[in-house]
This record gives C-alpha cells, structure tokens and sequence, in this order.
C-alpha cells in the first residue's frame, strides 16, 4: 500500500503502525530532513517515492501496483492558507484530483484525509448539536475550501466512476512530531512557547472549543477504515467526542510550565465549535483510548527531549 505524506506527523506514525503489523508500505513525500527523521526507525523497510503530489505522472508511477492509497499530504494550516491561498488549491485540491485520477486508472482503494474544517466555523450550530457526516459543508478558510474541494471531488469520482474511496474526517489532532513554529497547531505553539519561557497569547476570549484527537487514537481510526470494506462512498468522522475550550488548554499548559495566558485580538475564520458526532465511527468499533490532558501530557514529554 502507499501512503501519500508518510513522512508527515499523522502519515509517518501510520507508516510504523502498519510496517509493524507486517504490511508492505511505500510512501510518497517531499524528500525532507523531518520525512527521513520521522521515518527512522522503519526507513530500511519501507520503498520511497520522493516527489510531490501536483506532479500528474509521478503520482501515477507510485500508486501503480498498489492495492490500497492513504492519502495525506496536504497543506494544513489555517494561518498559512491565509497567506498563501494558491499553495493550498495546487496542493490540495490539484493533488487530490491527481491522485483520484491514479487510482481511478490503477483500480486502487482510497482512504482519503479530509478535515473537520470542511464543516466551518461551528457559527450556526444550535445547543446541543452536533457535526455529523450529513452536517452542510460551510468551510471558512482557504485551507478549509482547499479540503471541502477534495472532499467532494472524491465522493463525485465513487458517483461517477464506481472509484472505491473512504473520507476520513479527523477532528484536530495532536501528537508526538507535530509542528508548532509560526504555522503550527496550537497545542504544539503553546507548548514551544512555554518551553522557551513566553506567556501564551491565545484569540480572542478562548472560549472557543474543539474536539481534539490523540494520534494513536485516529492511526486507530485508519486501521478500522483499512478492514471496514463497508465504507466504500461514504465519509466518517473520528475525535474524542469531548469537547475542549481553547482557554482550558492553555491554561493547563501554562499551569505546567509555569507561564502566563494572555488574550490577543480575534481573528479571521477562527472555528468557535467543533463537536463531533462520531456514532457512526463508534458503530464499527472506533474506542478512543487518550483524553486531552493525557495526550498533552505525552506530547509535553516528548517536546522536552527535543
């Protein structure tokens, strides 16, 4: 099987999961110092593709004689989006469409990354509700539009070509190896900047919440998807199902490493509510394993020794 962005955060650590549960992987990445780093300790068994996505024909030499594409390079980050919205479509939805294209023709099966952004800013949402896979796509970012165009472009190719093609919907997740830096995530940010002493500025007044997802819980949600032939056509979501204030993090990082939480201005796009329904996941057997403060726990370790 070939991953797509194997070197990346989520990417690298399926390609350890399913190398050590003695699947035969290739992995499609940008050749990079943090791919190589990432995939060390399976890197002798794994067959590299090093290109990018927006390059038609080498998409389609590296899905060529693979059963199975997890696709999940992509270009992520709100902030990032905003300023250099062109990256996002060429990687993101011209890629897509790329790698759509190879498996269509190689009669490959795709699993494919999409985003709780596709859902929006969360704006509308009534008390009590939650984002299903039904819920209107209302993307409010670049990148969010970026992963929304995909997403339909993979269900418009199960309409019109019979391709056998998965969504995967992940809701925020954070781990081990994810970036913090000027467009990283927020919990790997606000850990950085604690770790170098800094108070943490978060937007607006943090009640903003969102439904974060431990890394090894959604490589958990890929492997269920892997074995559940069920879900040809369809999308699903996978979180923890608890949702958490941007305030509440904060300060439990703060609390830790012993810096202040200060509030800075509000800003374009910010997504206020993420709660996911994650019934259908849970139907086949989804079981989160690691809350929030666990999971900051873990990755608050792990960025020490870095």
């Amino acid at each position: 099987m070939l991953i797509t962005g194997g070197g990346g955060f989520q990417g690298s650590h399926l390609t350890e999961y399913l190398v050590s549960n003695g699947h035969k992987v290739s992995v499609l990445n940008t050749h990079s110092k943090t791919a190589l780093n990432n995939l060390s300790s399976v890197a002798d068994k794994v067959n590299f593709f090093w290109g990018n996505v927006t390059d038609k024909e080498f998409v389609e030499k590296s899905v060529r004689g693979n059963d199975v594409v997890f696709h999940l390079a992509a270009h992520v980050n709100v902030d990032e989006s905003l300023k250099n919205p062109d990256v996002f479509f060429q990687v993101n939805v011209l890629g897509t469409h790329n790698v759509l294209e190879a498996v269509r023709k190689c009669g490959s099966r795709l699993i494919f990354a999409s985003s709780r952004e596709v859902y929006g800013d969360g704006r509308d949402l009534k008390e009590g509700e939650k984002l299903s896979e039904s819920s209107e796509m209302k993307p409010a970012s670049p990148y969010a539009d970026s992963k929304a165009s995909a997403d339909r472009m993979c269900h418009s190719y199960f309409k019109s070509f019979g391709t056998n093609v998965t969504i995967v919907r992940p809701f925020n997740v954070f781990g081990e190896r994810q970036k913090g830096g000027k467009f990283g995530a927020l919990i790997p940010i606000l850990t950085e900047r604690a770790l170098g002493g800094e108070n943490l500025g978060i937007f607006g007044d943090g009640s903003a919440t969102r439904d974060y997802t431990y890394v090894s819980d959604i490589i958990q949600a890929y492997n269920l998807v892997l074995n559940s032939p069920s879900l040809k056509g369809r999308a699903i979501n996978f979180a923890s199902g608890v949702e958490t204030s941007v305030k509440d993090i904060a300060e439990y990082i703060a609390r830790k490493l012993g810096v202040s939480v200060i509030h800075l201005e509000a800003r374009p796009g910010e997504v206020l509510r993420a709660p996911a329904d994650i019934s259908l996941a849970k139907s086949l057997g989804y079981d989160p394993k690691v809350n929030i403060w666990e999971g900051i726990d873990r990755y608050i370790d792990w960025a020490k020794k870095q």
